[in-house]
Formats: structure tokens, sequence, C-alpha cells
């Protein structure tokens, strides 16, 4: 079993940056892949950023391009999201989860942390 403990959220006007972590725990952590989703009210979760864990490779949703940035450290089994520029419309839960296998869904989730961007 892996568990993720997410921290970092909370409330910040717009224009302003956050850091979200991740922390992977439990038995021998092996994924293939770490990424971070959100959820607004009323709207689907959607995948803002991952990253292949041993190759560093990323990918970002369009929304988020140029604003954030994933990273992970391999020594602490955490994955960031640095986010900048903040939006009223980032605002949601945001959701760490850890894939396994290069293809499928993700296997693991975080409880979630709130981000709240005010105008």
């Amino acid at each position: 079993q892996v568990q993720l403990v997410e921290s970092g959220g909370g409330l910040v006007q717009a224009g302003g940056s956050l850091k979200l972590s991740c922390a992977a725990s439990g038995r021998t952590f092996s994924s293939y892949a770490m990424g971070w989703f959100r959820q607004a009210p009323g709207k689907e979760r959607e995948l803002v950023a991952n990253i292949i864990w041993s190759a560093g490779i990323t990918n970002y949703a369009d929304s988020v391009k140029g604003r954030f940035t994933i990273s992970r450290d391999n020594a602490k089994n955490t994955v960031y999201l640095q986010m900048n520029s903040l939006k009223p419309e980032d605002t949601a839960v945001y959701y760490c989860a850890a894939r396994l296998h290069r293809w499928g869904p993700y296997d693991y989730w975080g409880q979630g942390t709130q981000v709240t961007v005010s105008s």
C-alpha cells in the first residue's frame, strides 16, 4: 500500500504563488508516474500536470503551461507543484496521484488540499 499526503494549499491573491508538496510512503515506493489533478466545484476532475518518475519527463494542461511547474525529489519520494501567477479559476481541491504502470489509471490518491485564489 502507498500513502500520499499533500500539503501546501491555502488562500492566495490573484497573481500570487503557492507550492504544493506530495510525500509518498508505505511499501517500497516505485511508481511510473506521479500527477497533480484538481477539481473545482461543479466541474470534473482534471489533470494539471504529471511527471514520469525515472526520466523526469513532464506534461501540463494547456491552462497552466508557463505558470505551473511539477518536479520531484527522488530521495524524499516527494513530488511538488510550484504554482505561479495564480488566477481565480485555479481555485480547486488539488490531488496528488501515483500510477504504478506505464498505462492505465492512477492507482493511489492523496486526500486533497484546497487552493483558493481570490480576485
